[in-house]
């Protein structure tokens, strides 16, 4: 048995606050050389990106990978439009869901899996003003709760 080695790279924690998660999928990404030497360096942001599907295929739109140093001639543009590698029954599920209103995609972290550069994405639905006010009231009473139960145990 192999274990899986997975190094997180960047994760898109604003995604989890605007927007419900309902179902995720793991997808690799089509890269050139010079850009998978900048993702390992964690050199990747994916705040303002999201996927769409057009034609059978998905795509990440918005994804900032920046140059790398050592290439030259070979960097491509850093918001360049990258396909994600996704089977077929996949893409058809979440063109289904997303074309329901108030349905995204949206990209959640993107990590290195044995090497392999792969990205999460959800399928998202976007919360109200009082929806991410009820989270962040929880998220302010479960920290409280575990600062009792330190001090408790202290």
């Amino acid at each position: 048995m192999s274990k899986e080695s997975i190094k997180l790279i960047a994760n898109n924690k604003k995604a989890y606050h605007d927007f419900f998660i309902e179902d995720k999928f793991e997808a690799g990404i089509s890269l050139f050389g010079t850009e998978i030497k900048s993702v390992r360096m964690g050199k990747v942001s994916i705040k303002e990106s999201y996927v769409e599907i057009d034609k059978g295929e998905a795509y990440i739109i918005g994804m900032n990978i920046s140059p790398y140093e050592m290439g030259n001639i070979f960097n491509k543009d850093p918001l360049r439009t990258r396909k994600l590698l996704l089977h077929k029954y996949e893409i058809e599920k979440l063109l289904g869901k997303s074309s329901e209103k108030g349905y995204t995609i949206m990209p959640l972290q993107v990590y290195l899996k044995d090497g392999k550069c792969k990205i999460e994405i959800g399928l998202a639905k976007g919360k109200k003003l009082y929806d991410k006010r009820e989270s962040i009231a929880k998220k302010d009473q479960r920290r409280e709760l575990e600062r009792e139960f330190k001090v408790k145990n202290l």
